[in-house]
């Protein structure tokens, strides 16, 4: 639908612009007219010459930042549609602009902000939109949106401090590849050439060198090509059902990084779960929901079992008590707790709490461990390949001096 630029006038004498989505000029008229807005002027805005790709995506912090600046204007007392208007004019990412408008367009036709959200659901999910239609039934849309916030917040914080955790090692890692690769590519058949003139035979590590760097030469495209073609190959496979299971039971037993991806599941599970109740959300949909945010397939089908016993009549820590290679006893023990006090949501906050900060200290632990031995590691495969290319030099040198 066209995008029309407008200037009106308020009931209080201001003078105000904004953009409407809207079928035609005199839809847009009437649009102001119900919010007692008298128009000076409308006009179609000019289109934009935007490349798909440069429009960039919907990242999580930008629905952090908009959720929380929405909770806010909402608790202010500002209409629904003049918030996302401001929020349309704040938003830097054109996908989320394009994405606002077309939720004020289904507003004003007389959707619910849940319904309009439905239509976005990839960019928003079911946990958002189920909020948001739980604060419109309940009529506390402000202090729903605050919660959400605050929820989007503390996730987006865990995932940055685990992607920060992994950036060190993954690039220590590409520079030692890099590193290899230039030695052996470029720097080794500078020696290979150096030493074909020696009569003596080369030492054992020099020759083994040597012969990997001609092999390489050889065929590095052919390595490159089977690389790729495992990367394309183990992406479709992680896109099946089995293969995505499969995957994420190899992760979640990986040491170290296994627990840690497992601990973040959990925090993910209860603060997800803790929200949804706290927000009148059914325990039953709450669950459903929350198996598919823990980001492990294990997790979410151990979640989903649960879900179908506690919807034959079973308490919520009895089926969970089961799954005791994903949930630990203390888990359990808080749920039960909840339960019987009345307090879920509470006790679900206090376990997303504590496996946060489990999860900060896994994540202080990997990079403390990890630094000696990427170090070490750099040391022994690029040093070695030195001191093996040097060898015949050491050799010559020891000869001439005896």
């Amino acid at each position: 639908m066209p995008i029309y630029l407008w200037k009106g006038r308020t009931p209080s004498g201001s003078i105000e612009s904004g953009e409407i989505v809207a079928t035609n000029p005199t839809e847009v008229h009437r649009i102001l007219r119900e919010r007692k807005v008298v128009p000076t002027s409308v006009r179609s805005k000019p289109k934009e010459i935007t490349l798909p790709f440069l429009k960039g995506r919907v990242s999580s912090r930008d629905i952090s930042v908009f959720t929380r600046q929405f909770s806010v204007m909402i608790n202010a007392g500002l209409p629904l549609i003049k918030c996302l208007d401001i929020q349309v004019q704040q938003v830097q990412s054109e996908k989320f602009k394009e994405i606002l408008r077309g939720l004020i367009s289904s507003v004003e036709g007389g959707s619910t902000l849940a319904d309009a959200l439905r239509k976005y659901k990839d960019t928003f999910g079911d946990l958002y939109i189920n909020m948001v239609e739980a604060g419109e039934k309940g009529g506390s849309l402000a202090s729903i949106l605050a919660r959400l916030a605050e929820y989007l917040e503390k996730a987006d914080e865990i995932k940055r401090k685990i992607k920060g955790a992994m950036i060190y090692p993954a690039m220590i890692l590409l520079v030692a590849i890099l590193a290899v690769a230039v030695l052996l590519l470029f720097v080794i058949p500078t020696f290979s050439q150096m030493y074909a003139g020696i009569g003596s035979q080369l030492p054992g590590a020099t020759r083994m060198v040597i012969a990997l760097s001609n092999f390489l030469k050889k065929n590095i495209v052919f390595i490159v090509g089977i690389l790729v073609g495992l990367a394309i190959a183990v992406r479709y496979y992680y896109r099946t059902e089995q293969g995505h299971l499969q995957i994420d039971r190899f992760i979640i037993k990986v040491p170290i990084f296994g627990t840690l991806i497992k601990k973040q599941a959990i925090s993910r599970f209860s603060r997800t779960l803790s929200t949804l109740i706290a927000s009148g959300v059914n325990i039953l949909d709450a669950l459903e929901i929350t198996s598919g945010t823990t980001g492990n397939k294990v997790v979410e089908n151990a979640i989903l079992r649960s879900r179908t016993s506690i919807a034959q009549g079973e308490s919520i820590a009895e089926p969970l008590s089961k799954e005791k290679a994903i949930f630990p006893p203390m888990v359990v023990q808080m749920i039960t707790v909840g339960e019987q006090t009345g307090g879920l949501d509470e006790m679900l906050a206090k376990v997303a709490d504590f496996y946060d900060d489990e999860v900060d200290q896994a994540v202080e632990n990997l990079m403390s461990a990890l630094e000696p031995v990427v170090l070490l590691f750099l040391a022994v495969i690029i040093g070695g390949m030195v001191v093996a290319m040097y060898l015949p030099i050491f050799k010559l040198a020891s000869q001439f001096t005896a």
